[in-house]
């Protein structure tokens, strides 16, 4: 019984606890945007807008892969940094040749680039 009180006394403590208030942050990607064009090989700056960002975060903590068509593909192109930077240099993979790829930044949530173009040549 009194394993049943105590256990109902903490239930009702931690629901009665706020918790501080979180945003999610959705920064819209700047580059690369429409009409980019990256070679493979070379480095690239991802950029994003921060202007807005809130102050409590749910998720400070980047990563940036690689998304051809409607796949977003295994190609991890940077992680691990802060969300908050706005920017972030990334190395342009071997992949095939194409104009429909993007960018996704994770961090609170999946914000996609524009399509642009990767080429070999």
């Amino acid at each position: 019984m009194k394993f049943a009180l105590a256990l109902m006394s903490a239930l009702a403590l931690a629901v009665a606890t706020p918790l501080a208030p979180r945003d999610v942050f959705v920064p819209p990607v700047t580059y690369p945007h429409t009409g980019t064009v990256w070679k493979v090989g070379q480095h690239h700056n991802v950029t994003w807008d921060t202007s807005d960002a809130p102050v409590s975060i749910t998720n400070k903590i980047g990563q940036i892969m690689l998304r051809k068509g409607d796949l977003t593909t295994p190609v991890i192109l940077q992680e691990n940094f802060s969300i908050l930077l706005g920017r972030i240099e990334v190395q342009v993979p071997w992949v095939l040749d194409g104009d429909d790829y993007q960018v996704v930044l994770f961090g609170d949530s999946g914000n996609f680039s524009p399509e642009f173009t990767i080429t070999s040549a």
